[in-house]
C-alpha cells in the first residue's frame, strides 16, 4: 500500500454522519499505510449534478441539437471542459477507487464511492460526478468497454449503508436480491469503464478489510471476447454451447433464462 495515491471522493452533508465516520477511518487506516490520500468532498464544493452545455467552455458544436456526450468528448480533446478535468486528474492518478455510497475513495487502484443508498442507488450528486466525470473519450469508447475498457488496470468498489436489515436485501426479502440491485451500478457503470470490481462493503468490518484490500479479487464479468460483436453483440453460439449444462447463468444481467448464480455481485469467486 506505501506510495499508493488514494482520492476520497466523499457525498455526504453531515460531518457527523456513520459514512463521515467510514471516510475518516478509512482515511486514517490507509494513510497509516503510507497512502497519500486526496478529498473531494462533494457537498463542501457545490459540485453540480447536472450534466449541461455550461460543463464546456467556448461554443458547442451543435446547440439545437445539442449531445452531451459527443460535445464534451469533443471539448475533452481540445481542452475546453471546465472544472472535470480536476477530478479528470484525480481518477486517472488514482489506483483504486471506492464508491461509498455517500463518501466515495478512489485508491491510486481503486476507487471507493462511499454514500448512503438513496431510492436503491446512489445519491443525486455523486450520480452527477459519474454523469459529467466519467466523460466518453476519457472514461470509454464504443471500442473500449467493459473487459476492453480504459480503465482496465484499475480497480474500484462500492462502499455504502441502506438503512435496512440485511434480511430485506435477500433473495426472500421485501426489498429483493442485492445481487440484482447492484448490478446497474457494479456492469452498468464500473465494468462498462473497464474497471475491475471489488466486492462491495455493506458496513460491517470496515477498518479489518481496509488492511487487505489492494489485495482482494475482483468479481467476475463475462469478458468481452465472449460476444459476437457481428450479431449485435450477442452470446456467442460456442460459449452459450458450453454453458448449456451448467445449473446457473453467467450473471444477474445475463442469466441465459438459468436461475441466478448466488452472491455474484456481492462476492468474489463465487
Amino acid at each position: 500500500m506505501a506510495d499508493k495515491k488514494v482520492l476520497i471522493v466523499y457525498a455526504h452533508q453531515s460531518t457527523g454522519s456513520f459514512n463521515a465516520a467510514a471516510k475518516d477511518m478509512a482515511e486514517t487506516v490507509l494513510t497509516t499505510q503510507g497512502c497519500k490520500v486526496e478529498v473531494s468532498d462533494l457537498y463542501a464544493m457545490k459540485f453540480k449534478a447536472s450534466a449541461t452545455a455550461a460543463d464546456i467552455t467556448g461554443d458547442v458544436k451543435d446547440a439545437e441539437h445539442f449531445q452531451y456526450g459527443e460535445e464534451t468528448m469533443l471539448a475533452w480533446k481540445e481542452g475546453r471542459l471546465s472544472a472535470i478535468t480536476e477530478e479528470h486528474r484525480k481518477l486517472s492518478e488514482a489506483e483504486v477507487v471506492i464508491f461509498q455510497k455517500i463518501g466515495f475513495i478512489s485508491l491510486s487502484l481503486e476507487l471507493i464511492l462511499s454514500f448512503p443508498m438513496y431510492w436503491f442507488t446512489v445519491p443525486a450528486i455523486m450520480k452527477g460526478w459519474l454523469d459529467r466525470v466519467l466523460t466518453l473519450g476519457f472514461a470509454y469508447t464504443s471500442e473500449k468497454r467493459y473487459s476492453q475498457g480504459i480503465f482496465k488496470d484499475k480497480k474500484a468498489m462500492l462502499s455504502f449503508t441502506t438503512g435496512s436489515h440485511e434480511s430485506m436485501f435477500s433473495a426472500n426479502g421485501i426489498n429483493g436480491d442485492m445481487n440484482v440491485t447492484l448490478w446497474p451500478l457494479q456492469n452498468g457503470i464500473l465494468h462498462y469503464c473497464g474497471f475491475q470490481v471489488l466486492a462491495p462493503q455493506i458496513f460491517w468490518a470496515w477498518r479489518t478489510r481496509l488492511q487487505g484490500l489492494l489485495g482482494e479479487m475482483p468479481l467476475t464479468f463475462t469478458p468481452s471476447d465472449s460476444f459476437d460483436g457481428g450479431r449485435g453483440f450477442q452470446l456467442k453460439e460456442d460459449v452459450q454451447q458450453k454453458l448449456a449444462a451448467n445449473e446457473f447463468g453467467l450473471s444477474v444481467g445475463i442469466h441465459l433464462g438459468k436461475p441466478l448464480r448466488p452472491n455474484s455481485q456481492i462476492k468474489a469467486g463465487v
